[in-house]
């Protein structure tokens, strides 16, 4: 069984007031086409997804198929239906036997709306995605209610869609000037046979206005990390506070076990490495740094990659030293480097009531957990 996705993504964005394509604006820091792609290129029985695109975004559009191997670039239209049918025709050469059509301005769509579609297919030679009506249908004219109509026996149609590739093709080469189609359900329907419903999800909203880009995702992550006491030192630095001590705590840089737990968390929230890919402990720019400024820089890649700190909290487990008059502080200093009100950094510290390592006073480990939320 070969499968072949086309996602049309030749449109202008007007409708959402933007300049450039909606399909490359911004999502949490990754562009709506790149979220359609990845939902497609993660299933294996996916062999070619064709992308269609205008002239003007060929090229930036191209830069962004490098993660996809299995991504290629067709020619968009003037219509939706002529950029599918440039799409289709491209296929004869390697034609799959089935072809699924989904929105690139639909990122949301989930691998169990795939995979429904790709079985639905199988199974009746076509599936369209769709949804039940919960609200009441009416048909208007000159801004009035005319007609109510039977929910029950109306649903709305989302994508994706699926058609065995030799009927679709066979229809859309029957399109005649005067036919006008929103969807491939339409073409299948005129030219072939009534098309078979599988049930969506409400979560699978394309995106057409500009409040539909206002979404909110949340992110969290965890981060551990510990260190050793036994450096020569009358004092430890946890959010950026030097606490008196006994011996201080072992690292390249200042030992700032807490904003090191904190780093982690932040990084793993968005996606990204952890500190030693950015801070290496072998390179000496880092000797004995000030933890407060990496946790800085660590702010800086999270809004790089399109997150802002919603909260942090962490809990530090040390028999010594006593850390509870130095809480208010850390407090204070991890917020404001985070850019966060102080009601929004929780911080704990506790005994390991004698047990283990951190009982004996050999060392102090702090977990740390974040919410990150989407600058968009």
């Amino acid at each position: 069984m070969k499968i072949h996705v086309i996602l049309p993504a030749a449109g202008s964005g007007s409708r959402a007031g933007f300049e450039q394509n909606k399909i490359l604006r911004k999502i949490g820091g990754r562009c709506v086409l790149e979220r359609t792609l990845s939902a497609f290129a993660a299933l294996p029985e996916i062999e070619k997804i064709a992308v269609c695109v205008s002239e003007k975004d060929r090229e930036e559009i191209r830069s962004l198929l490098s993660p996809f191997p299995q991504a290629v670039l067709t020619a968009g239209g003037e219509t939706r239906t002529q950029s599918v049918k440039n799409a289709l025709e491209s296929f004869v050469q390697d034609a799959p036997d089935y072809v699924l059509i989904h929105d690139a301005a639909r990122p949301f769509v989930s691998e169990k709306i795939i995979r429904d579609c790709i079985a639905t297919v199988r199974s009746f030679g076509s599936a369209v995605c769709a949804l039940p009506c919960t609200d009441t249908l009416v048909r208007t004219q000159s801004g009035m209610i005319c007609e109510t109509l039977d929910r029950e026996s109306t649903c709305t149609v989302q994508t994706p869609q699926g058609f065995s590739y030799p009927e679709l093709l066979s229809a859309y080469r029957k399109i005649k000037e005067t036919d006008s189609f929103t969807d491939d359900s339409g073409v299948y329907s005129k030219y072939v046979a009534p098309p078979r419903l599988f049930w969506g999800e409400p979560s699978n909203r394309k995106l057409t206005f500009r409040e539909d880009f206002a979404v909110q995702e949340l992110r969290t992550g965890v981060g551990i990390d510990t260190h050793a006491f036994g450096k020569n030192s009358d004092h430890i630095v946890l959010g950026g506070v030097c606490v008196p001590s006994e011996s201080g705590l072992i690292a390249h840089s200042d030992g700032d076990v807490l904003c090191h737990a904190v780093m982690d968390a932040l990084l793993s929230a968005a996606g990204l490495a952890d500190i030693g890919h950015y801070f290496p402990d072998t390179d000496p720019q880092y000797k004995d740094a000030d933890s407060l400024i990496l946790l800085g820089k660590v702010c800086e890649l999270i809004g790089c990659a399109g997150f802002a700190v919603g909260n942090v909290s962490a809990a530090i487990v040390a028999q010594r030293p006593r850390l509870a008059p130095y809480i208010a502080q850390m407090k204070q200093n991890i917020a404001r480097v985070l850019q966060i009100c102080e009601q929004n950094v929780g911080l704990s510290a506790g005994t390991n009531e004698g047990l283990g390592y951190l009982g004996r006073g050999e060392g102090i480990t702090v977990t740390a957990t974040v919410l990150l939320r989407s600058d968009g």
